[in-house]
């Protein structure tokens, strides 16, 4: 009893099943590929979020201290104003000088306020998607040089640099779309 190889299958039957492997594969492709597509949009939204909003904190705290201001303002000049009422004969009142006082410490908070604000809008502006483009880059790069060597390579997520809401959130929900590619 000799064992002979099975007979090869006929070409035919080997053209099909080539054909049904290379439409398999390009339709996984088209599938990660979409899949890349959406998390990589996803990225971008929860980024320009996150910059929006520390925008519109800066915003808030900028208005804050021109309120401060203001005030520091009317008080500076109430306080003028009881300045002069002093220097005119008849009136030996000094008022003036808590409404002095209060224009200085209102001016103190309006500049530690004006530097907050300062610091959030330099921190939100512009509203780029910056990791976005990053990851995108990296895929570009990793599909280039993928193709040449027709080995499959896998792109490296970029993690948030800070740990806001926005970012945590946007990490937690790429993470499971990750694990079913």
């Amino acid at each position: 009893m000799s064992a002979s190889p099975p007979p090869p299958p006929p070409p035919d039957e080997q053209r099909s099943e080539s054909s049904q492997n290379i439409a398999t594969a390009i339709a996984q492709v088209s599938e990660h590929a979409t899949l890349l597509v959406r998390e990589e949009i996803e990225l971008a939204k929860a980024e320009v979020t996150e910059k929006a909003s520390k925008l519109i904190r800066g915003a808030v705290v900028g208005a804050a201290a021109g309120i401060f201001v203001v005030m520091a303002l009317v008080f500076a000049l109430v306080g003028c104003a009881w300045l002069l009422y002093y220097y005119l004969p008849g009136n030996a009142y000094t008022y003036f000088w808590g409404f002095f006082a209060m224009a200085v410490i209102l001016l103190l908070l309006g500049a530690l306020a004006g530097l907050a604000a300062a610091r959030a809008v330099k921190k939100g502006a512009p509203p780029m998607p910056n990791m976005a483009i990053e990851e995108a880059r990296k895929i570009r790069e990793t599909v280039s040089s993928g193709s040449g060597s027709g080995a499959a390579a896998t792109p490296t997520r970029a993690t948030p640099a800070s740990a806001d809401s926005d970012g945590a959130r946007a990490a937690q929900a790429v993470a499971p779309a990750e694990a079913e590619g």
